[in-house]
């Protein structure tokens, strides 16, 4: 498990919603640059950003903004939000970005995903957001009609390996999170997922720790903008959480040949 602090941006600053409502803003930083720097001087080694402008509109605007943290920071970045043209996906990767969330495009534009993937598979990650099991679009605007772990299912049979579940009921909102719906995503997936959603503070990110063989990384906003969670508590935090998760696998099979001795 890794710590991804986020930044969402919107109008070109750091912000958050609550429930995707885009009506609801909270701004948190007029320069993303800048908060990306305070994140990393914090610990983190890994940053979630999303272009809120992009995920709307379908067109990236902030791709500059994101081009500037790079050069600013030494953090492995993953960015979402408007991905949904090679020629955006070859900006991101010519940029440097560690890995690239396709949201929207996996329901409406399955020629681009599938091209993406054939082209840039190893920097991709699958963005599932899902409101009450059903996957929001076009900026979490729109139903789509999918449920989430079928969606999980289908990405995972196109080769990807990365995906970020994200319950918009609970994002931006500081309520808790549900660690069992990040296990039954893992379960559709069939690898680790990345949470998202509802983190309050550090008590959530060690309920995640317990199911750890399915979490791969937590993302967290507004706990982290408003210090309900210290960036280097999380850190420290999912690094024990794997440790606990190691330890407790080499326990089960001390001979590492897949089953548990009897």
């Amino acid at each position: 498990m890794y710590l991804l602090p986020a930044i969402d941006i919107l109008g070109g600053k750091a912000v958050r919603l609550a429930k995707g409502d885009y009506a609801q803003v909270t701004v948190y930083h007029d320069d993303p640059a800048a908060q990306a720097q305070a994140f990393e001087e914090q610990g983190a080694t890994w940053l979630h950003v999303v272009d809120l402008d992009g995920a709307r509109s379908g067109i990236p605007e902030n791709i500059e903004i994101i081009e500037r943290i790079m050069r600013k920071t030494l953090l492995k970045v993953e960015v979402g939000g408007g991905v949904r043209s090679l020629d955006t996906v070859a900006r991101l990767a010519d940029a440097g970005v560690s890995r690239m969330v396709l949201g929207t495009a996996l329901v409406t534009d399955r020629s681009f995903a599938e091209a993406a993937i054939e082209g840039f598979g190893r920097l991709l990650a699958a963005g599932i957001d899902a409101k009450g099991g059903e996957v929001a679009i076009a900026g979490w605007c729109e139903g789509s009609g999918v449920r989430a772990e079928e969606l999980a299912r289908e990405v995972a049979s196109w080769g990807i390996r990365h995906l970020i579940y994200t319950d918009i009921a609970r994002d931006g909102m500081q309520t808790g999170i549900d660690p069992q719906a990040y296990v039954r995503m893992a379960v559709a997936f069939g690898h680790p997922v990345i949470a998202s959603g509802g983190v309050a503070g550090l008590e959530d990110i060690e309920n995640l720790g317990c199911v750890a063989a399915s979490i791969e990384g937590v993302i967290a906003g507004r706990a982290v903008y408003e210090g309900a969670l210290a960036v280097c508590e999380g850190v420290a935090a999912c690094e024990a959480a794997t440790r606990r998760a190691e330890a407790a696998a080499v326990a089960a099979d001390p001979c590492g040949l897949g089953v548990s001795p009897t």
